[in-house]
């Protein structure tokens, strides 16, 4: 595996997150990624750790908690490094993160239809469990017109 510098990200990295998060298409048109990445970066529950090879950020994650559970989200490694165990390094560190603030469960959703990533985060212990999932919005107007 490369070297990889895991670490929080600075105030100045966001439009190079927001970058590789559309890179890894990651983003919906619905949700501004900067404004994702303004909304977790001023959270003491959240955090977003950036990994870098040399001055690259080549993968992300979104970590938090409610204060028992953990959630990850943007998962991201740039395309060309996929492979190459970033995923898993970066999960590592996030349950770290997670586990260094008293959190004892990680919690996470994939699309159904995305068999690759549910195989990858199944290649790292994560079960299914058997849930509903359920949403309400909030703010109406943030809706898209289709569930996803």
């Amino acid at each position: 595996m490369v070297d990889l510098e895991i670490r929080e990200i600075g105030d100045g990295d966001a439009d190079a997150v927001a970058s590789l998060w559309e890179r890894c298409g990651l983003t919906r048109p619905w949700n501004d990624p900067r404004a994702d990445i303004v909304f977790a970066h001023a959270s003491d529950n959240a955090a977003i750790l950036g990994g870098w090879i040399g001055t690259a950020l080549t993968a992300s994650v979104m970590v938090g908690h409610d204060g028992h559970r953990g959630t990850v989200y943007y998962v991201s490694v740039d395309p060309e490094q996929q492979g190459a165990g970033l995923g898993r390094a970066l999960m590592d560190a996030a349950e770290s993160w997670l586990r260094e603030r008293g959190v004892w469960k990680l919690n996470l959703m994939v699309r159904a239809s995305n068999q690759s990533v549910i195989d990858f985060y199944r290649s790292l212990g994560y079960e299914t469990e058997e849930r509903v999932n359920m949403s309400k919005w909030l703010d109406p107007s943030r809706r898209p017109d289709r569930k996803d």
